[in-house]
């Protein structure tokens, strides 16, 4: 189940980022763009934004005026672990895309991702970590080749591509993010969003990077989905809502890096209001619903609900507290879809995701974060309880992620983060993600990361 395993300390740590390091971002934009869980705030911190595609009149200015995009990742990642050999890494990669200007609605692009250890500075045999750069130290894919096409709010995308939604999104924590091979037509009106689409691969860090078998399929017959979103343009008070559905397919266990048949119908809610008081107080209030229903003896079954509240003062001091409550559902669990899910009390390493299988669970995250110039800091804490399944075997995961950033200019970032996760049940909670080489219970990470995006 390691595709449940987020990099959320990063996310946690930039959660007020969209405020405290823009230097000019429209009080709308403020309001609006906070993340709705600390786990998506990270996919805008280590990830280029989108650069618009120019507008051209003639087909071959489709090719002169393309842009280069791309971003260069340098990440180090040490573990100490009770009673185990202490794994660890060094990868250096990145992407580059490739993407035409856009000629009557039209336009392409393509990317190519890679990810490479450094072998002086990464383990090897029992000492190796082999999520940074594959077992084979090396991983190069053609992650994004699509075709675009859009006219008068209407637009659909087919082919490889970046997608973040609810349950399937780009989680792009390491150097190899998510992508898919996909059909997504939106369609925008006013103040709202319509979205349909089907996804049947999917490769990146949570689908395993696997050199040889790269892309996993997403069920036997592809995941179909649908969205509607609305965000209020008020910038004194903003209301943002979403509501999805999935229909995820039947899936080979024998065949999937998850190791599990994910077969479900998913309908996802929530709802976050922005406040501005005066001109140094922010107040953003946040609730989530997600049900999911078992298909095809998956075990997948479950209904968690959540809330997220956060005030920031004078754009530099933030305190954030989230909830997450999943009820008990026989024998069946949840699934944080393709992805890094999007409930509010994702982590670093734990989410509730791990501990609901067969009975009751509740996650409690609390964090501080605070800026001065180009740094930033963060502590959290997270408290993860599952009561006693049918054979009263009980879940308690204490986690604590703490982290610095240096952001000494808009295209460069560097960021230390540690992990401490202590499983009071010593059942191996943390262990998700790492080839359960984590035994006591118990584990610290270390990251070190440097990005530079163009």
């Amino acid at each position: 189940m390691r595709n449940i395993i987020r990099l959320n300390i990063v996310t946690s740590l930039f959660l007020t980022s969209s405020f405290l390091f823009a230097e000019e971002v429209a009080e709308e934009k403020e309001l609006r763009d906070r993340g709705h869980s600390v786990q998506q705030v990270v996919q805008n911190v280590l990830k280029n934004d989108p650069k618009e595609v120019q507008d051209v009149n003639d087909f071959r200015a489709m090719f002169k005026n393309a842009k280069v995009t791309g971003q260069l990742e340098l990440i180090y990642s040490a573990h100490n672990i009770k009673n185990n050999p202490n794994p660890y890494a060094t990868a250096i990669g990145g992407h580059l895309l490739y993407e035409l200007a856009e000629y009557k609605g039209l336009n392409a692009g393509v990317e190519f991702s890679t990810s490479n250890s450094i072998s002086a500075l990464s383990g090897d045999e029992k000492k190796k970590n082999t999520f940074m750069s594959s077992a084979d130290e090396s991983y190069t894919e053609m992650t994004q080749a699509f075709i675009n096409y859009e006219y008068s709010g209407f637009n659909l995308r087919l082919g490889r591509q970046v997608i973040d939604t609810p349950l399937a999104d780009s989680d792009d924590y390491r150097i190899i993010n998510n992508t898919f091979q996909a059909a997504i037509a939106t369609y925008e009106i006013n103040d709202f969003s319509f979205i349909l689409g089907y996804l049947d691969r999917w490769q990146g860090t949570d689908a395993g990077l696997d050199v040889d078998n790269a892309w996993q399929d997403t069920g036997e017959d592809g995941t179909y989905f649908a969205g509607m979103t609305f965000t209020c343009s008020d910038t004194q008070s903003c209301l943002d809502a979403n509501a999805w559905y999935y229909n995820m397919s039947e899936t080979d266990t024998n065949t999937n890096t998850l190791g599990m048949n994910v077969a479900n119908q998913s309908v996802y809610f929530d709802i976050s209001h922005h406040l501005k008081i005066g001109e140094n107080y922010f107040i953003h209030s946040n609730a989530q619903y997600l049900n999911q229903s078992e298909e095809d003896n998956s075990g997948i079954e479950s209904s968690i609900y959540g809330f997220m509240f956060e005030f920031v003062v004078h754009e530099d001091l933030g305190f954030s507290v989230a909830y997450n409550k999943s009820e008990k559902q026989s024998d069946k669990q949840s699934f944080a879809g393709y992805g890094g899910g999007t409930l509010y009390t994702n982590m670093d390493n734990m989410i509730i995701d791990n501990i609901t299988k067969d009975r009751d669970a509740q996650a409690f995250v609390a964090g501080i974060t605070y800026t001065m110039g180009d740094f930033g800091c963060l502590y959290a804490y997270g408290d993860f309880d599952g009561e006693a399944d049918s054979n009263d075997k009980k879940e308690h995961v204490i986690e604590q992620n703490l982290g610095v950033e240096y952001n000494p200019n808009e295209n460069l970032t560097f960021a230390v983060i540690c992990t401490i996760s202590d499983d009071k049940e010593n059942n191996g909670s943390p262990s998700y993600g790492f080839n359960n080489t984590i035994t006591g219970g118990y584990f610290e990470n270390y990251r070190l990361v440097a990005a530079y995006s163009f």
